[in-house]
């Protein structure tokens, strides 16, 4: 087919030019930030695991909420969810709109139970409900192979995307270039300084894409103007394609672009979004060690759900400060933005597939004045940094106290703090890896592909967390083989997916199996989630539970009580080795300059007794709440639950 020569021969592909107030403000943004950074590196409680991993248990509500909404909003974020509103118009909105149904109940659900248990880590709740170790290990497996393949390597190539399109550089260099700033205060400083600059971020990270959102509504005439024209928005190449063969399934935005919740058979079915998008947000949100970190560094309990319900209001924007400038964006650039020739989108993206995900990137570049270009990429990585440094912390805190303990049980505060960091720069190695191959199969739409991986992997542990919380019958075997076959079936649809490359809009026919075309991967996610309840709950009917005496403080209907659980004998061994004294030996030069850096202590900790490390346990699983501000956070929490409702059922 002879498609019209001027669509290539319009194309804009050099790298965008920094005007000197771009370049002043971006420069100021670093400032600001390091500075921020290294003040809260210096000051935080950096010498122990707690201080470290959890900021010492003294975040106030404000600072979490922002944390939490910078570590959900980062690049992929932007480039992801700007590029699905570009392809499919409202529906993916969906996945924002849902996180505040789902932090309600990590507030006043989960947390309680994770704090009342003494909890540093997702996994450490596993061993803790269920008792053993294979559990909490292989947890921590899959939650470090799931910061590779949709975490951190996904940050940084939605990154790459902007900084290539600027400044031209290659995806590797401007990775390096990201991590290195951001390793900085994040494998220093610990928990502490990465909240602190995430809420430093989101500040900038609002502001910003407000002014992209704004001002790209201004270029093409308002919302009504945008209505009018996305539905039209295909490339010249799409309408020469759809004048000879009159079909407009190729090249254009599907005809319910404006309509939430769709048919079965679309791109974003509703029982999809209702029950499927239910089990990957409570994952993403009440059992990933990311977001609920956050929670756990919380004061109190009242801290926790406030903070929740900031972060719930936050999560309404990105409606309007991605998906509408998405849509625009596509409006703006069809040629570009909505290619349907694979040798044009190679050309544009170098991605035979699409290159939606340029659509954010497009408008920053492209209509924002000097000092405001440079104040959105500003934006940008503040998203990316806010992101990165989180899943570095999460990452770093799984593999100390769920892998490097149970393989150093005696390993002392000093090891343990050096291992997390040393960890940190691994999983930068690990992810750099990783993004040659996350390039191929995204497919054009990295939105779908981070969601894909979640559907594939995560359900089963929300079935398992559930019932643990929740049943108190269930036992460690039953959660075992549950996993194991939700591993089993979950790992052979990824094989699938990864095996069939997205078929071109041009393509004569699609080669993917109907395991593929016919079952969208949020239906799978219900599938899946429904084998793992299936086997779990047949296996633990047929194993001994859990004695009432190793459950306290565990599950839902226990985590009042006043005894802590039992433990078995491996644990009770594991316990008296950690509390060995182990003899002094004054540090050498090497030791005192990292100690100094660090925030660590030349001397050891002194020594408590048993009575001072109870009150010690007490205060830290305390879940007691002050009548006045708990009905506070209820009354707010109703609030938040009804915009939202009221929100979705008006674009519904």
């Amino acid at each position: 087919m002879d498609f019209p020569p001027p669509v290539k021969d319009s194309l804009d592909h050099g790298p965008a030019n920094l005007d000197t107030w771009d370049i002043v403000t971006i420069v100021a943004y670093f400032a600001i930030v390091m500075a921020v950074g290294i003040v809260a590196t210096v000051r935080a409680n950096r010498g122990s695991a707690q201080g470290f991993f959890l900021a010492g248990k003294s975040m106030t509500f404000l600072p979490i909420a922002g944390s939490i909404f910078a570590t959900n909003m980062g690049a992929p974020t932007f480039v992801g969810l700007a590029g699905s509103g570009a392809s499919t118009g409202f529906a993916p909105v969906m996945f924002e709109w849902h996180a505040t149904y789902m932090l309600i109940l990590l507030g006043w659900l989960f947390v309680p139970i994770y704090i009342a248990s003494g909890t540093y880590t997702m996994p450490e709740y596993l061993k803790k409900r269920y008792g053993g170790q294979r559990l909490q290990v292989y947890f921590a497996i899959v939650q470090l192979l799931l910061s590779i393949l949709s975490g951190i390597s996904a940050e940084m190539y939605a990154g790459s995307l902007f900084v290539e399109q600027l400044l031209g550089w290659d995806m590797y260099v401007s990775s390096v270039v990201i991590l290195a700033i951001t390793a900085v205060y994040t494998i220093g400083g610990g928990l502490a300084a990465v909240i602190y600059t995430d809420t430093l971020q989101t500040v900038i990270l609002v502001i910003g894409s407000a002014i992209v959102a704004v001002m790209s509504m201004e270029e093409i005439g308002g919302y009504e103007a945008m209505v009018n024209q996305f539905r039209e928005s295909g490339s010249r190449v799409s309408y020469y394609y759809e004048g000879i063969h009159e079909n407009r399934s190729c090249g254009f935005p599907p005809q319910d672009s404006f309509k939430i919740f769709r048919d079965i058979d679309s791109d974003y079915p509703w029982p999809g979004l209702v029950f499927g998008l239910t089990i990957l947000a409570l994952y993403y949100f009440c059992n990933n060690q990311t977001i609920v970190q956050r929670n756990l560094a919380a004061k109190d309990v009242s801290h926790s759900k406030a903070a929740c319900i900031v972060a719930s209001y936050l999560k309404i924007l990105p409606f309007f400060l991605f998906v509408w400038p998405g849509m625009v964006s596509r409006i703006l650039y069809p040629d570009e933005i909505g290619c349907s020739d694979s040798e044009i989108c190679e050309e544009v993206c170098k991605d035979a597939a699409g290159c939606t995900n340029l659509a954010y990137p497009f408008l920053v570049l492209r209509i924002l004045p000097a000092g405001l270009r440079g104040l959105m990429l500003a934006g940008l990585l503040a998203a990316l940094m806010s992101s990165l440094t989180s899943n570095f912390n999460s990452s770093s805190s799984v593999f100390t106290i769920d892998i490097w303990r149970r393989m150093r049980p005696k390993a002392d505060e000093f090891e343990t703090v050096l291992v997390g960091r040393v960890f940190g720069l691994v999983m930068i190695g690990a992810s750099i890896a990783w993004l040659p191959i996350l390039q191929a199969l995204q497919g054009g739409n990295l939105w779908d592909y981070l969601q894909s991986i979640s559907s594939y992997i995560t359900p089963p542990w929300v079935v398992v967390f559930l019932l643990g919380m929740f049943w108190k019958r269930c036992t460690e075997r039953g959660a075992w083989w549950g996993l194991m076959a939700g591993l089993v079936t979950g790992v052979s649809r990824m094989a699938v997916h990864f095996a069939y490359a997205t078929p071109t809009c041009m393509s004569d026919e699609d080669p993917r199996p109907e395991v593929l075309t016919r079952v969208h991967y949020l239906h799978f996610a219900i599938i899946l989630a429904a084998v793992t309840l299936f086997v779990t709950i047949l296996v633990s009917i047929c194993t001994p539970p859990r004695s009432h005496a190793q459950l306290h403080r565990v599950t839902w209907w226990t985590r009042t009580d006043a005894e802590y659980p039992e433990l078995t004998d491996d644990e009770d061994e594991e316990e008296e080795e950690k509390e060995e004294e182990q003899e002094y030996k004054k540090p050498g030069p090497a030791r005192r300059a990292y100690n100094f850096i660090c925030g660590v202590s030349d001397k050891p900790a002194p020594k408590l007794s048993k009575a001072e490390m109870m009150v010690h346990m007490e205060e830290m699983t305390s879940i007691v709440e002050d009548p006045f501000w708990s009905k506070v956070c209820d009354i707010n929490a109703v609030i938040a639950i009804a915009v939202t409702c009221f929100i979705i059922g008006f674009y519904a």
